[in-house]
């Protein structure tokens, strides 16, 4: 007898799903026998409204597969667009399993070019994005846990390489990206008590957002495997988000291609004490000594 699909009976939201990374994700939790909110607000690439409605369009092929799924075009970077979506799951399936925070446009310019609102639309979608949404899943989680009926619920949050070594010309996205890490780790300490894990990706993979970087990142010849596939980040994505993936919270995943690496952030590295203050002389001389003892950043993309 064959294992039981890896989501059979999960209820996930995808936010982002209507094209690119989020609508491979939204396919393959379905592959899985996952029943799916499909969100996407149908915007350009730089958050202009589009005409179509790319939501729609993926829950029918769901549908058209033998799957389940509807779709929801509210704003998530709105308190009422994040409610309602977490709203139209429970009212559709009468629960929600899983949350995949994936949304997300560019405003890239170099920092003397940038202005304030490319500032503010990015992080408003990117972190506020990320921030609503999980706010609402975990305040019906933590209700469900506290009426007797703990969950065992998940949180993919969407980071990036530029967010966690930095982007030339990407100061806006870079630091939404960072700051989606710190919301996940606070996430993952604070939901852990109500059954909620809550890791997130830094993924790479052609997308709208990233068809110029990887134009010419093809398959190799011969191999017939296209590493930029945004369909090799899914796999890891349906594993962190299904029941199978147990004990693993508040980490971050790069994942790229067939490679998948677990991130080590922040940690303390070499350290004096000298028990009392220090001059700003003796503190500059100490930081050298450290710095020479200490591992070198990774470079940043983009960086000459």
């Amino acid at each position: 007898m064959s294992a039981p699909p890896l989501c059979h009976g999960r209820v996930v939201i995808v936010t982002g799903a209507g094209r690119g990374l989020g609508r491979a994700h939204a396919l393959a939790y379905a592959a899985e026998g996952a029943r799916l909110v499909v969100n996407d607000l149908g915007v350009g690439l730089d958050g202009t409204p589009a005409e179509d409605s790319p939501a729609a369009r993926v829950a029918e092929e769901i549908r058209a597969a033998g799957g389940e799924a509807v779709a929801h075009g509210g704003d998530i970077a709105t308190t009422e667009g994040a409610a309602s979506l977490v709203r139209t799951a429970l009212e559709t399936y009468g629960r929600l399993d899983t949350l995949v925070n994936n949304a997300g446009f560019l405003r890239d310019r170099m920092l003397v070019n940038l202005d304030e609102d490319d500032w503010d639309a990015v992080m408003r979608v990117h972190l506020k994005g990320h921030f609503l949404p999980l706010r609402h899943a975990a305040a019906h989680w933590r209700a469900e846990a506290r009426a007797g009926r703990a969950p065992d619920a998940r949180v993919v949050n969407t980071s990036s390489g530029a967010g966690l070594l930095g982007s030339v010309g990407q100061g806006n996205y870079s630091a939404a990206k960072a700051g989606i890490v710190g919301l996940t780790l606070v996430a993952a300490a604070e939901m852990e008590r109500y059954g909620v894990q809550v890791n997130a990706i830094a993924p790479a993979a052609r997308t709208r957002m990233t068809e110029r970087a990887f134009a010419d990142a093809m398959a190799a010849p011969g191999s017939g495997f296209d590493a930029m596939d945004p369909g090799n980040v899914s796999p890891l994505v349906v594993w962190l988000g299904s029941a199978a993936s147990a004990g693993v919270t508040g980490r971050v995943f790069e994942t790229e291609g067939g490679r998948i690496t677990v991130m080590e952030g922040w940690r303390p590295g070499p350290s004096v004490d000298k028990g009392a203050r220090w001059t700003p002389a003796e503190a500059g001389e100490t930081a050298r000594a450290l710095l020479s003892r200490a591992e070198a950043p990774g470079a940043v993309y983009g960086a000459l």
